[in-house]
């Protein structure tokens, strides 16, 4: 199955070079490119990619709000976001408004393509581990509320335990090591985690372990 995608940066050689690269993999098609934030939530919403590429900083619109606009259209397209600066405060919200990562522009060209893989298949990129350092970061200001507490009210003690650790950025394999239960049974509490808390996807799984304090900037 063919990776549809839509490139959105200010930068001309950028987007060029991005889309040769990811139209040289069998497997991904760019189907346009934008210049500035509000091109792309068009292009996104007549093209319904699997993922858009956002830097964060545009004219227009910038990469935080078209990727909340695309979000919120709900078309099932996958947000990964592009920065030039490894620390990014507009990366956070993106993130906590259901972005899938994010990945440095200066990225190795396969960590580009395997970016776009990873995100389409629906799962989130918390690699590099620069992600878990800018959800450290920006969680350490923003202030902790009955509300987002009141959102654990409903979980099992397991699946407290399993968010824990979904939140110190293990994997269902990993957590299963850690719990002594099976992988299937980590994906059962995973999969439940995300339904009852209305998650997207790790990354906002992870946004919320912070959130609510389970788990604790280093």
């Amino acid at each position: 199955m063919t990776i549809t995608a839509v490139l959105a940066d200010d930068q001309a050689m950028v987007r060029a070079g991005f889309a040769a690269l990811l139209n040289a993999q069998q497997d991904i098609e760019v189907l346009g490119q934008a210049e500035d934030g509000q091109e792309a939530v068009t292009l996104c919403a007549k093209l319904h990619p699997d993922v858009v590429l956002l830097d964060v900083r545009m004219p227009e619109l910038n990469g935080l709000q078209a990727a909340e606009k695309i979000i919120a259209a709900n078309y099932g397209t996958k947000v990964l976001m592009l920065t030039t600066f490894d620390i990014d405060d507009y990366v956070y919200e993106a993130l906590a408004l259901g972005a899938s990562g994010f990945l440095l522009k200066d990225a190795l060209a396969d960590e580009l393509v395997s970016a776009v893989r990873v995100v389409a298949a629906g799962e989130a990129l918390l690699a590099p581990s620069v992600t878990k350092r800018l959800i450290e970061n920006f969680s350490r200001s923003r202030p902790r509320t009955a509300v987002h507490t009141a959102r654990l009210n409903g979980l099992t003690e397991r699946e407290r335990e399993v968010l824990t650790l979904v939140g110190r950025g293990l994997s269902n394999q990993e957590i299963a090591a850690e719990l002594f239960i099976a992988e299937q049974t980590v994906k059962t509490h995973v999969s439940k985690l995300f339904t009852k808390l209305d998650l997207r996807d790790r990354v906002q799984a992870v946004v919320l372990a912070y959130d609510t304090g389970l788990v604790e900037p280093a």
